[in-house]
């Protein structure tokens, strides 16, 4: 399975490569993490957030493959604990279905993103910077995999 993330988000620094780069070598070739970034529209006093978001939006659904299992991360989304989302990883994988998820810029996600995911899911109740999003992101799908394959990575 192919998780494909689609992320409106700028140029990001070299320590959030690394880290997202250390997790993406963990994970084995059954589970592909690759990155698709849309360049943020571009902002001024006068812009209007709705319209820059829906022009994000728009972009970033061209890159999703309507046969993908679409996700929304959305801070209004469904929590899951480490341990669901490992079950929620197993049902995805079951599927035989490549994963899109996407990650919206500093107005949020389109209305059309949120309608074209099957789920929504929150990394918590915090307002997490773009860079870290990825950094977690990527650990989490690491850690969700090893216990799936039972690996000691994960202490609960």
């Amino acid at each position: 399975m192919r998780v494909n993330v689609h992320s409106v988000a700028g140029k990001m620094p070299r320590w959030v490569d690394t880290a997202v780069g250390e997790y993406e070598k963990r994970l084995p070739r059954e589970l592909k993490l690759q990155w698709r970034d849309i360049p943020l529209a571009a902002r001024s006093t006068n812009s209007n957030a709705g319209q820059l978001k829906e022009r994000e939006g728009i972009a970033m659904l061209k890159g999703v493959s309507t046969s993908d299992h679409c996700v929304a991360l959305d801070g209004r989304g469904k929590p899951w604990t480490t341990e669901e989302l490992a079950k929620q990883l197993e049902q995805w994988m079951m599927q035989g279905q490549d994963l899109s998820l996407l990650i919206g810029g500093p107005d949020g996600l389109s209305d059309a993103c949120l309608a074209a995911a099957r789920q929504r899911w929150s990394l918590g109740p915090l307002t997490l910077p773009h860079p870290l999003v990825r950094v977690v992101l990527a650990e989490q799908l690491y850690r969700a995999w090893t216990i799936t394959i039972g690996h000691p990575y994960h202490r609960a």
